[in-house]
């Protein structure tokens, strides 16, 4: 089975936003991340509501017909998609939780502040929240978390393509301010090219210093235009 194939079985669907509008709430807001697993960057998250669904959905469904989980789409294919779902969305929002503070708050708690950010972004505060994997805790709103949500829930899965390329386009210009790294190539996820890297110039105030394999390194260096020595 080709790589078309395996995405075409992995178009996300509109069951738990049904349920809900039939339940009476009309905001619906899927949330996701970008970055959890990168060593340099941000946590991006973005918070998403679709317009209210008619029709069972047939018309939202045939707006967003390429959206999926990011991960199975090209870089191409996300900054496309990215653009129509905030022309269809009522509302989008980002939250972000940058390296250092990352460090400061651990991973947990960091993707928590950043999906909070994103939810707080929003237009409207949303009648509930459908999240990729686990809860928010202490959070006013309602909230249903879905185990690979953002391969199953069009909410989900729209965020999580707005959230990367957010995310992708942040470190597009880290990459021109730290000069060296190629963050604009792996998006500052642990490849050779980038192990390399760091193996040559050391840490940048970019990296995440908490995460193991930045922790044998000595001060991070400076943001000088110029790669590091």
């Amino acid at each position: 089975m080709g790589s078309g194939d395996r995405g075409a079985l992995q178009q996300p669907g509109l069951a738990h936003e049904l349920t809900l509008c039939a339940a009476g709430c009309r905001l619906i807001a899927g949330v996701d991340e970008a970055g959890r697993g990168a060593w340099a960057g941000p946590l991006v998250a973005a918070a998403v509501v679709l317009p209210p669904i008619a029709d069972g959905g047939a018309a939202l469904r045939e707006q967003l017909a390429g959206v999926r989980d990011s991960k199975l789409l090209t870089a191409r294919q996300r900054a496309t998609l990215a653009d129509i779902i905030r022309r269809v969305a009522v509302g989008t929002g980002i939250g972000r939780v940058g390296a250092a503070e990352l460090d400061r708050l651990g991973l947990g708690e960091a993707n928590r502040v950043a999906w909070r950010r994103a939810v707080a972004a929003l237009p409207w505060r949303p009648d509930h929240l459908l999240l990729d994997a686990f809860r928010l805790r202490d959070e006013p709103t309602d909230q249903t978390a879905l185990v690979h949500g953002d391969r199953l829930c069009l909410s989900i899965a729209a965020a999580s393509i707005v959230a990367k390329v957010a995310r992708d386009r942040e470190l597009a210009e880290l990459d021109a301010r730290h000069p060296g790294y190629d963050f604009g190539r792996h998006k500052g996820y642990g490849t050779r090219a980038h192990q390399d890297a760091l193996a040559r110039h050391g840490p940048c105030p970019e990296h995440r210093r908490s995460f193991a394999p930045l922790r044998g390194y000595g001060p991070a260096q400076p943001a000088t235009g110029e790669p590091a020595r």
